[in-house]
């Protein structure tokens, strides 16, 4: 087993902790295990200083999604403080116009109250085809928005609006990197982990299969293998 090491834990868009449940206990043994809290600013390199400023002053790196996001904002403020990486169902890219335009549709519906019509717009995207119809699932969906709520949500679609293009620091990365995603991840789709992975020197790639964008929920046993071997390697 490699050195201890603390991992920092960064949940996606509209996600709370419970995201990462299913990994808590599985990598609690290779070091201590936080998760970030990213729902107080409505720009990423707020956000990132305010989880750098909590942080460890080195450690593991982890981020779903819009964790991703908010792990390369983390990176290019203080890279030598992350020993590891991984980034789950993530992209590099920017947001398009599009995808914008769909933001400011669901930041409308939760200003008006329906934070909860937004978690039904938003679950056939988040999860695997196969499981459109998985109450458990759903219901996680469900706290987790509530455990953010309306505000911090529109305060995370505006960061993830502004974002900026990743791809050009991709080399710069030097920290082993995990790149996994849900081969029917639909919202983040594997060509978009794939595009990470050849951008990043030491990156590897895994792919869960019969796997949606909430890959810790979904494949928690495929996640937490993946991710004890990267932390212990």
């Amino acid at each position: 087993m490699a050195a201890v090491l603390p991992l920092v834990l960064v949940p996606g868009l509209l996600c709370s902790a419970r995201l990462y449940a299913p990994q808590i206990a599985a990598l609690w043994p290779f070091g201590p295990v936080t998760v970030a809290d990213h729902r107080r600013d409505d720009d990423m390199a707020a956000i990132s200083a305010r989880i750098l400023a909590d942080a460890p002053p080195r450690f593991a790196l982890a981020g779903l999604s819009m964790g991703g996001h908010i792990a390369f904002a983390m990176l290019r403020l203080a890279p030598e403080r992350v020993a590891k990486l991984a980034l789950l169902d993530t992209s590099a890219r920017p947001d398009t116009a599009e995808q914008s335009v769909q933001r400011e549709k669901l930041i409308v519906l939760a200003d008006s109250g329906k934070l909860n019509d937004v978690v039904e717009i938003l679950a056939p995207r988040f999860l695997h085809r196969s499981r459109q119809n998985d109450e458990a699932l759903k219901r996680t969906m469900q706290k987790m928005a509530a455990d953010i709520g309306p505000k911090a949500f529109v305060r995370q679609q505006r960061a993830i609006m502004s974002r900026v293009d990743s791809r050009p620091f991709l080399a710069a990365i030097h920290c082993p990197t995990l790149v996994l995603v849900g081969d029917g991840d639909e919202l983040t789709p594997p060509e978009l982990s794939k595009e990470i992975c050849t951008g990043i020197p030491s990156a590897r790639l895994t792919v869960v299969p019969d796997c949606g964008h909430l890959s810790t929920l979904e494949k928690p046993d495929a996640v937490n293998a993946a991710l004890a071997e990267w932390l212990s390697t």
